[in-house]
């Protein structure tokens, strides 16, 4: 590991500290501190702060990038976990999108999936805060793009916060694909409270709501309460997904439809 400049000021020295701990998925403290000739206390703080800005996991001994049941990960992790189940929800997904639809999309991993099909089922507008979703679909013929603005989160690629509600409650689609952070006890919850207001907005904007998870959410766990899952008019599942996690929601009246190669 290449050693920090001790002259660096605590931006610089967090950004240096959360690029490694991306690449390498695991960083001791004792390492970061003596590369950046700080002390083990002012390392602590730093992954305090990269840990609450949704960069990085800390955990005993130093800090990890991989996701765990209350941290979703980076972007690029998040890519990676799942893929295989992502790509059976985002295909039944699009069967609900008609030529001439407008189509919300979330800053989740499943919704980026989603996004990927939806140029073959133009023309279609997709309005999005996931900066992944608006790079992807720029310059799609068949894909009239709105992106949400507002302030910029780079853990989570997206944009958040009270201008993204703004905008998000000056539209209205067809229909809005979203998923979770965590399901717990038939309710949707996220680890950061601007993700949860601006999924709300969404949920607020959109005629259909449906909801994406795979069979994993059910064992994570979140700090916000988002909604409970008989807030959608629809929730495709994964057929991974075990029935005891299933069947209180279908007592629930919760509407699943279960997904399978």
């Amino acid at each position: 590991m290449a050693d920090g400049d001790p002259a660096l000021g605590p931006r610089e020295r967090r950004d240096q500290i959360r690029q490694l701990v991306a690449s390498e998925g695991f960083v001791r403290m004792e390492q970061l501190a003596e590369a950046h000739g700080v002390s083990l206390m002012t390392i602590h703080r730093d992954l305090d702060v990269l840990q609450s800005e949704g960069w990085l996991r800390k955990v005993r001994g130093g800090a990890t990038a991989q996701p765990s049941a209350l941290y979703h990960g980076d972007v690029r992790h998040r890519v990676q976990a799942m893929s295989e189940a992502k790509r059976l929800l985002a295909e039944e997904a699009v069967t609900l999108v008609e030529p001439g639809a407008s189509v919300m999309i979330d800053e989740s991993t499943t919704g980026l999936a989603v996004a990927g099909l939806l140029p073959a089922r133009g023309p279609v507008t997709v309005i999005s805060n996931f900066l992944a979703v608006v790079n992807l679909l720029a310059g799609e013929a068949t894909i009239d793009l709105i992106a949400l603005g507002g302030a910029y989160y780079p853990a989570y690629d997206a944009f958040l916060g009270m201008r993204t509600t703004e905008a998000i409650r000056s539209l209205h689609a067809d229909v809005l694909f979203m998923s979770t952070t965590a399901v717990t006890n038939g309710h949707c919850y996220h680890q950061s409270q601007e993700t949860v207001a601006v999924k709300r907005a969404l949920m607020e904007s959109a005629s259909k709501r449906v909801l994406l998870i795979d069979h994993t959410k059910f064992s994570k766990r979140g700090l916000h309460q988002l909604a409970p899952l008989t807030a959608f008019d629809l929730v495709i599942v994964d057929s991974d997904a075990p029935e005891s996690d299933l069947a209180p929601l279908r007592a629930a009246g919760v509407p699943l439809r279960i997904v399978s190669n």
